[in-house]
């Protein structure tokens, strides 16, 4: 017959089993604290990013949408396009003012011309007159010419030098408008030239293109609905300006330093998938200081509240292309603290800008425009120097 184990033989045991387990969590713990030394942890985090308002630049019917939510559209890409008829028709009168323009400055140019040969005609007119007055001045004397002719002959060089004062004075005012310029460079051609770009680039402007790629959301725009300059119509979302606004408590920031690197796990992806990152800037002010309406803490009744400040995190590309974000998804940062050596409680990131190119084709069409109107009614004294004329 087996013989019962004796109970402090048991007693030995449960005290082993239970100090065997507080070493298995002894052990768990210091490899946990350890692993997790010099991180500052947040799940008050969420994906932030540019959201563009599309607008259009003039007014007009809309006739077409190229792009409604959730599509994916590339900078440029025409998204709106409104009624061309009135813009198409002010174009074509501002052409043919420019080509009156044109025409009129060209009949200045020769007009000058034309003024210039009655100077040298009025000038031998004088020098004639001249030349006849001297030689009866010579034989007067001899009485072989009366004095009436003589009278005649100098009311003629008289009338030959106001006749010349009279042309000079209207080639200087036909050079006032002409002097030192061109066909091209008149003020009237500029002034008309400036008139047609204004009409060509209000006809580019009723496409409205994507200022940036990305992905359409909020589009409110619809067809046959008349818009005004400056409407939003749809707001483009760049997926590949995506970032983190992480809000840590105050007691949080002491270590954290723009540069350090950061891990990231967001309830889309599931923990399985961990996206990297980095410190880019802490932001000037707690959030409450930039609510719309900050807390007055001047009362007797205060009580201290944690205060957290927004911390804006850069993802990786790379991981960004493999999985993409939507703006406003919760993410859980994990900011790696060791090793930092800035002791600045507040460092600043530094600047990095955004733009688009999606217009810078708009006055280069125009000035192409411009410069084959001018030169189709110039004629054959196109950009002539009016003193080779």
């Amino acid at each position: 017959m087996a013989t019962e184990p004796s109970p402090s033989l048991l007693s030995q045991k449960r005290f082993l089993i239970w100090a065997a387990l507080l070493v298995v969590v002894l052990v768990c713990l210091a490899i946990y604290f350890i692993s997790t030394a010099g991180l500052e942890r947040t799940q008050d985090a969420y994906v932030q990013g540019n959201i563009v308002q599309v607008t259009s630049q003039i007014g007009g019917t809309v006739v077409s949408i190229g792009a409604d939510d959730t599509n994916a559209v590339k900078a440029g890409q025409s998204l709106v396009k409104l009624n061309p008829v009135d813009y198409q028709v002010e174009l074509e009168r501002a052409e043919a003012a420019l080509a009156t323009a044109t025409r009129q400055a060209r009949v200045q140019f020769h007009q000058a011309d034309q003024l210039r040969a009655e100077v040298r005609q009025r000038q031998n007119d004088l020098t004639k007159a001249r030349e006849d007055q001297h030689r009866r001045a010579q034989v007067a004397d001899s009485g072989a010419v009366s004095g009436e002719e003589m009278q005649h002959t100098q009311d003629v060089l008289n009338n030959a030098r106001e006749a010349l004062e009279a042309s000079s004075q209207q080639l200087q005012q036909r050079l006032a408008m002409t002097d030192g310029l061109t066909v091209s460079t008149h003020p009237d051609v500029l002034a008309a030239s400036s008139r047609v770009k204004d009409a060509f680039i209000a006809l580019h402007r009723t496409t409205v293109p994507a200022p940036v790629s990305g992905m359409v959301s909020r589009r409110t725009v619809q067809v046959g609905q008349h818009i005004a300059p400056g409407a939003s119509l749809m707001s483009i979302v760049p997926l590949d300006q995506i970032w983190v606004d992480a809000n840590f408590k105050e007691s949080q920031l002491q270590h954290i330093r723009v540069g350090q690197s950061v891990t990231l796990t967001t309830d889309l992806l599931g923990g399985g998938v961990i996206l990297h990152g980095k410190v880019s800037g802490l932001n000037a002010g707690t959030g409450s200081a930039f609510s719309l309406l900050p807390a007055q803490n001047a009362t007797g009744n205060w009580i201290k509240v944690t205060q957290r400040v927004p911390v804006r995190i850069e993802l990786d590309p790379a991981d960004l292309k493999r999985h993409p974000l939507q703006i406003g998804l919760s993410v859980h940062a994990s900011v790696d603290t060791k090793g930092y050596t800035d002791h600045s409680v507040t460092p600043v990131s530094t600047t990095r800008g955004l733009g688009t190119t999606a217009f810078e084709q708009e006055l280069h069409d125009a000035d192409a425009l411009v410069q084959s109107i001018v030169k189709k009614n110039s004629g054959s004294a196109t950009d002539q120097d009016p003193a080779a004329l």
